[in-house]
């Protein structure tokens, strides 16, 4: 019997004694956020599953794990196929599934802390409809079983100082407390980790990639807030910090205070904050108000302070990556074809060497060759391939930084990839080219803006399964909402300030993958002619595309003077800060498409 063939028969076990006929499991803890401590990874314990999004479901006499586009080859190489069922987690909702699974009067566990209320709500719904009850289960069965569980890691915030902000605790409460008092609320559940950080300007190191504190809060309408946080996270200081109106509660408090809220109009996110937190408060006699998250959109609008913090963080950023790239094609010309663990890194120890450097912003994807086909690849999931000569090698990679966040998609020619990869290359980078360009007025949202991305591929009946832009934070989240640029109708609103990747791609299954990113800032339009206010984006990143993976007869006048623009830009920005060969590389790299 394997380890996870133990897991699961320890976990039925646990089911069996305690009348449940299932257990769900997703892809999160407590806070709900992206990223998640070792001790937090149930699903991965009891899957091997290593992906960002999942959900895995234990019945007594089967398992399925339900996983979105991103993940489809990734699942089959990780999940033993004899002891799961596989499925889409968005063409195949696993609420529906389980459902059918399952005779009326069926009992499903979960635990109200790993799932958002809206979840809960829509899954209790169609469940009932067949009789079949959704059961809270706060004492963990996964927990249960892990014997050798990880240790937390809590150490104290850090204090982070206006001068990166750019704004003070007490101004961004002011100014939020109004916002619930135009709302009919008395008070707002702040749940989400990166919006407490953000709104007391703190940060830490609870979670890898993610300088958040891990801790959620209650605003009242006159500005004041109950933090609620482990104590060892709680740093000398913090009340000076963030000004009058603090209260700190350990988490274990957490439910009686929630219970002190009768008769008070609460607002809370259903899709964000968890349902433990909203049903205690409705136990309690609250009235929830469902809305986004108040601190959601302030926190992704970054003001001066914290835009220009960004454009110096990724000049860093671009030291590094260029560095980085100066010594890879030496290394390619020389013969010494590394692999992918060697290359991450090898572009670790130039990054980590700058100024203001707190960590990696995700883990890095260093893909080479089909590797680089599954556009959420780790090399630490298993053994890491070698570059190959007539290929490419896709680095995705960011770094957090104390004045700001990065994140960087280069796709490199290993030798002479061909006219196939040229050419697919040259699309995405049209994609790229044409969303870099856009201009649009103020209500436009970036589910209207996709399409200019994907236009080359459509045309040639090609396409990619992941959005083409995420939101990004200031020394926070890599993946920020509400704002985004993807095929899914709605969204928020894009608004000046907000930072936004551009990241269109190509991946051909078991062959070869392809994306370019930079990442963008929302800008007012100073010269606009028209009558329409309009906006546009300025770009952030500030590395060389590989020109030698283009195939120019595909260009326009207009995308040739973009590239060669952009390149201009990026070398007069960073030559100063380059020595020797490395401002030999980056004259070649940046030279004009045609001569």
């Amino acid at each position: 019997m394997n380890s996870i063939e133990k897991r699961l028969s320890a976990v039925r076990a646990l089911m069996v004694e305690s009348g449940y006929d299932a257990l769900i499991v997703p892809r999160a803890d407590e806070y709900l956020g992206e990223y998640i401590p070792p001790h937090n990874e149930r699903l991965l314990w009891i899957s091997h599953f290593t992906g960002s999004a999942g959900v895995v479901i234990v019945l007594r006499d089967k398992a399925a794990i339900f996983v979105d586009g991103r993940y489809t080859v990734q699942v089959r190489q990780q999940v033993p196929g004899e002891l799961f069922e596989f499925h889409h987690l968005v063409d195949e909702p696993h609420a529906q599934w389980l459902s059918e699974q399952l005779p009326a009067g069926a009992k499903i566990a979960y635990d109200p802390r790993m799932h958002p209320l809206q979840w809960h709500s829509a899954t209790e719904t169609i469940l009932a409809k067949n009789a079949q009850l959704l059961v809270p289960e706060t004492n963990n069965l996964i927990d249960r079983c892990w014997s050798d569980r990880p240790t937390a890691r809590i150490d104290p915030a850090l204090l982070l100082d206006e001068a990166f902000t750019g704004e003070s605790s007490s101004s961004k409460r002011a100014r939020i407390a109004k916002e619930l008092v135009a709302k009919g609320a008395q008070a707002a559940l702040i749940f989400a980790p990166d919006s407490v950080s953000w709104l007391l300007n703190i940060r830490g190191t609870d979670v890898p990639m993610l300088p958040l504190v891990q801790s959620f809060a209650m605003l009242a309408e006159d500005g004041s807030v109950s933090l609620f946080i482990d104590p060892g996270r709680v740093p000398a200081g913090l009340e000076e910090h963030v000004g009058e109106g603090l209260k700190v509660y350990p988490e274990s408090e957490a439910q009686s205070i929630l219970s002190n809220y009768q008769g008070k109009n609460v607002l809370a996110d259903p899709a964000t904050a968890n349902a433990w937190t909203q049903l205690a408060l409705q136990r309690g006699g609250a009235t929830l108000i469902g809305e986004p998250d108040p601190v959601a959109l302030p926190k992704a609008c970054k003001n001066t302070v914290e835009v220009e913090g960004s454009r110096r963080a990724h000049i860093r950023d671009a030291v590094a990556e260029v560095k980085f790239l100066c010594w890879l094609d030496g290394e390619v010309n020389a013969g010494a074809l590394h692999d992918e663990a060697v290359l991450a890194d090898k572009l670790l120890s130039f990054r980590e060497v700058g100024e203001r450097f707190r960590g990696l912003s995700f883990d890095t994807i260093s893909a080479a060759g089909g590797n680089a086909a599954m556009c959420h690849y780790n090399h630490q999931d298993g053994e890491p391939a070698t570059l190959e000569m007539n290929s490419v090698y896709l680095l995705d990679s960011g770094a957090q930084y104390t004045d700001g966040t990065t994140d960087i998609t280069r796709t490199i020619a290993i030798g002479d990839p061909g006219d196939d990869i040229r050419g697919m290359y040259t699309r995405v980078l049209k994609g790229h080219i044409a969303l870099d360009g856009a201009r649009f007025p103020k209500g436009t949202t970036g589910s209207q803006l996709d399409v200019l991305a994907r236009q080359f591929l459509w045309s040639d009946g090609f396409d990619y399964d992941h959005g083409t832009g995420h939101g990004v934070g200031s020394f926070l989240s890599v993946h920020e909402g509400p704002q985004s640029i993807s095929k899914r109708a709605g969204g928020a609103d894009l608004r000046v300030g907000m930072i936004l990747s551009n990241e269109p791609g190509y991946y051909r299954d078991g062959c070869f993958g392809i994306r370019c990113e930079n990442l963008l800032v929302v800008q007012a339009l100073e010269d606009s002619a028209g009558e329409t206010p309009m906006m546009e984006f300025d770009v952030l990143t500030m590395v060389p595309f590989d020109n030698r993976l283009l195939d120019v007869s595909m260009l326009t006048p207009a995308e040739v003077t973009w590239v060669d623009a952009y390149h201009a830009r990026v070398n007069t920005v960073l030559n100063p800060l380059l020595q020797g060969a490395e401002k030999d590389w980056m004259q070649r790299a940046t030279s004009p498409l045609v001569a």
